[in-house]
């Protein structure tokens, strides 16, 4: 990337990409054994004969359907899956002190997505609350690390959820990315960022919305969420039954947007506009702003949850710089190097502590983790 996409926060960079974003498909989020066995679709195929494969890919990731919430399959066989996936993308907690060592003399930058990853993955998406212990680590994090939150959410929800002044923050996948005023961990030159490289696309995703809004409303339990670059369309809480109308809805308003593509994320239709930019984009443009784009004594770790979230993955692997951490509960096809158990929802008859309380997961304790090893580090540079 150039110099000239590193904008001041007083312009705002407009870059328009004609190419349509092009990632590799992927197995999203089934159960065990089922991630190998068929292609996830990743762009709208308006013929009528790919809709039951849409279908069946929304089945594989709503929590609604019945092979998604099973326990996983007993027997030698789900064992000795499990125990290969485990070794191809073992618990970065277990791993951690190796980790640590990889990092010696680095720099690291921190880069994390929000739903699934810092908060649970729930009903309603305005109520997806990280904990007060999240919270906290993620802020230690930040204090010691460059820190970025890089979600599909509009860039205003994102920053509501998480609260945090000193982070940098990509929402609407990467097409809407702030930095903070006074950059803590940033190079001497850098510069605080405001970057919307679809900035032309804002009216159209509005009609788009506006036509979601109105065509799916008799289908109960669609939620469609303006992200400001692209619109969501939550199917979490639609009847099974229900699936492929919605699909035909969504399908329907999108014959008229030629310039907008459908994607999959987790329990969600996605509609993006067709520019080579995503999560991975927005990693390489923020590494860039940080100035650290041509350093070899970096260490960017990215930690996520969605299939959105491989583009990112990739491109660290691509690199050969820095890693991917999945989060996840069931082993799935992805490009990150380690994995992480995700955040869950307390217990209903839980103690509840200001906002909702949620059981601790791991990536609370690697971020703890990590923040715990960086000031020994610290102490041992003193003495």
């Amino acid at each position: 990337m150039t110099k000239q996409n590193v904008v001041p926060v007083e312009a705002v960079a407009a870059i328009t990409v004609a190419a349509v974003a092009g990632s590799s498909p992927l197995f999203p989020y089934p159960p065990p054994r089922a991630y190998g066995r068929r292609k996830y679709l990743s762009q709208l195929e308006l013929g009528g004969g790919r809709i039951g494969s849409w279908v069946e890919s929304m089945k594989a990731s709503s929590p609604t359907h019945a092979k998604a919430t099973a326990a996983p399959p007993s027997g030698d066989a789900a064992v000795d899956e499990q125990s290969a996936w485990v070794v191809r993308h073992p618990s970065a907690l277990n791993k951690f002190e190796q980790i640590m060592s990889a990092s010696k003399g680095k720099q690291i930058v921190m880069f994390m997505d929000y739903d699934g990853t810092l908060s649970p993955i729930v009903d309603d998406p305005d109520s997806a609350f990280m904990s007060d212990a999240m919270r906290e680590a993620v802020r230690d994090v930040a204090r010691y690390f460059p820190t970025a939150i890089v979600s599909g959410r509009c860039l205003e929800k994102v920053i509501n959820f998480v609260r945090l002044a000193d982070l940098y923050y990509a929402g609407s996948h990467g097409m809407d990315i702030k930095g903070p005023t006074r950059p803590r961990h940033a190079k001497a030159r850098a510069k605080p960022v405001l970057f919307q490289p679809a900035s032309e696309f804002l009216p159209m995703i509005d009609a788009v919305h506006k036509a979601l809004l109105e065509r799916t409303k008799s289908t109960p339990g669609a939620r469609v969420e303006n992200n400001k670059f692209c619109v969501s369309v939550h199917f979490r809480c639609v009847d099974e039954k229900s699936w492929s109308s919605l699909f035909e809805q969504v399908r329907c308003v999108l014959k008229e947007y030629p310039k907008l593509r459908l994607t999959q994320g987790r329990k969600v239709l996605e509609i993006r506009p067709t520019i080579k930019w995503d999560k991975g984009k927005a990693l390489e443009f923020l590494l860039e702003s940080l100035g650290f784009a041509n350093c070899k004594n970096v260490m960017p770790v990215y930690i996520g949850d969605d299939r959105t979230d491989e583009d990112a993955f990739k491109v660290l692997r691509d690199r050969g710089q820095g890693f991917g951490i999945l989060v996840s509960k069931f082993p799935k096809e992805t490009n990150a190097a380690y994995s992480l158990q995700e955040p869950s929802e307390a217990s209903a008859h839980g103690p509840l502590l200001g906002t909702l309380s949620y059981l601790l997961c791991d990536v609370k304790d690697f971020l703890v983790r990590l923040v715990e090893w960086k000031k020994a580090c610290s102490k041992v540079q003193v003495a």
